[in-house]
């Protein structure tokens, strides 16, 4: 029976003090939306109750704002980037400053819980230092080896692309708002943002802190609304567009930058697997899994769905991870005593428990949890683990993006890498095992973004200079690294030549310099010339 916090008699469960009707109102004054324009209005997720009240963009907003974002953009990049780089740093100091505001909105917003609220605030944080500290260098003309050695003097040059269009998810809040907003920034573009409204105010948070921390006027503006009103005017307006969220919706964005010949980065949907081999450290793996499993209620893209347990383990392990599982406390509470949190909309509570119920129906075994918790509110949902699940239910294929994970033993490393390939989706896997060149090797052959050994999904997440992202259906580009600034960013090549260069000096025929060119030619080889 997973423990629980009753909302309905905790004091907690009230809005924080610190989320006052003047922060909320300076908030949803930075949308880019014109006088009188309608309202919406959002629902905190533990309650049930009215939250905030936005201002909605019509798609002349959004031209509007691409208007001034071009203005502010020819500024921007004439910018030095180490001045950019200081507005990063600077907002990296703002962010912890004021995190017990960020915490409280992120919690109040997705119903998540502190944890994993807090895990967002390092997540900003690192991506600003980050690129606040390696931008100005990655971004600096590069020395190329010329045409022909001596001869040609050859660099490399990276310019913005100009306005960047980013759309964000309700999921990761802050997270999936603000860094790739910074990588972005760093590059010298300017951002038209549309968060997801139901989170929104995170998103306008950091977007006031960057402010705060200097960044000029109209250089990142965001624009609240739905993608079937303000979309068409998003994709028609920028220069380059990064995406999270549905496959669907990815490829729907894809076919719309491909017909502009822009770019776009896109991170979808996945449906990750974790392999748990025959020399795994059991006890670490079974608090592994709830780490990867749920975290954000599930609601996390690199979460785990699909956990293939080596038989000769597989019966020691499931008893230590219901074990955990059952002992899980769920509930709102904004501190950091709660360990799973709500889900955050209707329609992902009915996604999850539609899932749960066919599988169900069609004989799969409940171990955990595995029913809505109305008694906590109205989109909690118990951590549940699932075995016996077989090809025809929906969740065995389809991702849930919930608290639910469904558990395959395995006879060997070749079928569970086999059953963790066997997915449309790429995006994150997670081995544990003790023998490191063993899991390495297993690691190796996983079709996906991401593999992390003995972790869940921190440890590649977090290697912020090495690129993450998606194969197959679970999207393309990269976001972190120098992937996730260089994306951002044109290059061009600027050669400069002597006056001797491949055609033959005045005077010359032809069949006497071509003669001489393989002599060249041999002769740079010969010396190791690349």
């Amino acid at each position: 029976m997973t423990a629980t916090t009753d909302i309905s008699t905790d004091p907690r469960a009230a809005l924080p003090a610190t989320l006052t009707a003047g922060l909320l109102e300076r908030l949803t004054e930075r949308v880019t939306a014109s006088p009188g324009a309608p309202r919406s209005i959002t629902i905190a997720p533990y309650t049930g109750s009215p939250l905030a009240d936005f201002p909605i963009s019509t798609p002349a907003d959004v031209d509007e704002a691409f208007v001034r974002a071009r203005r502010a953009q020819t500024r921007w990049a004439a910018t030095p980037a180490t001045e950019r780089a200081r507005v990063l740093l600077r907002f990296h100091d703002l962010v912890l400053k004021n995190q017990h505001i960020g915490l409280d909105l992120m919690q109040a917003e997705n119903g998540k819980t502190r944890r994993d609220a807090y895990l967002e605030i390092a997540d900003a944080v690192i991506a600003a230092r980050y690129y606040g500290r390696t931008g100005p260098k990655v971004l600096e003309p590069e020395r190329r080896r010329g045409a022909l050695p001596f001869l040609t003097r050859t660099s490399e040059l990276r310019h913005p692309k100009g306005v960047v269009a980013i759309i964000s998810p309700w999921n990761y809040p802050l997270s999936m708002a603000a860094t790739d907003a910074i990588a972005a920034l760093m590059a010298g573009n300017t951002v038209v943002q549309k968060p997801d409204t139901q989170t929104a105010l995170t998103a306008l948070w950091a977007l006031d802190l960057m402010y705060q921390a200097g960044l000029p006027a109209d250089v990142w503006q965001m624009v609240i609304g739905r993608g079937s009103s303000i979309g068409d005017p998003l994709l028609a307006n920028a220069d380059y567009v990064m995406f999270t969220g549905s496959t669907a919706t990815g490829r729907d964005i894809a076919r719309s930058a491909g017909q502009r010949l822009i770019g776009a980065s896109l991170e979808l949907g996945g449906k990750n697997a974790m392999l748990v081999l025959d020399d795994a450290d059991l006890d670490r793996a079974a608090d592994g899994t709830v780490r990867a499993a749920f975290p954000s209620a599930g609601q996390l893209c690199v979460s785990v769905e699909r956990l293939y347990v080596a038989e000769s383990v597989h019966d020691e392990f499931v008893a230590k991870f219901v074990q955990r599982t059952s002992a899980l406390t769920i509930g709102a509470s904004y501190d950091y005593g709660i360990d799973v949190g709500s889900l955050t909309t209707d329609k992902q509570l009915t996604t999850v428990s539609a899932h749960v119920a066919d599988a169900v129906a069609k004989g799969a075994s409940v171990l955990a949890g595995g029913k809505p918790r109305p008694d906590l509110g109205p989109l909690f949902y118990e951590p549940t683990i699932l075995a016996d699940v077989t090809p025809e239910m929906t969740l065995h294929a389809q991702e849930t993006f919930g608290p639910v994970v469904s558990i395959y033993p395995v006879a060997d490393d070749d079928e569970a890498v086999a059953r963790a390939n066997d997915t449309v989706y790429g995006l994150n896997s997670s081995i544990w095992g003790r023998d490191a060149t063993r899991a390495r090797s297993v690691a190796a052959r996983l079709h996906s973004g991401t593999v992390n050994i003995n972790d869940a999904f921190a440890a590649a997440w977090g290697s912020i200079d090495s690129p993450m992202g998606g194969m197959g259906d679970s999207g393309l580009g990269r976001r972190h690294g120098i992937d996730g600034i260089l994306k951002y960013t044109e290059a061009q090549t600027i050669a400069h030549q002597s006056r001797l260069d491949f055609y033959p000096p005045a005077g010359i025929p032809w069949n006497v310099w071509a003669p001489v060119m393989n002599i060249a030619l041999r002769m740079w080889k010969t010396v190791g010339a690349p």
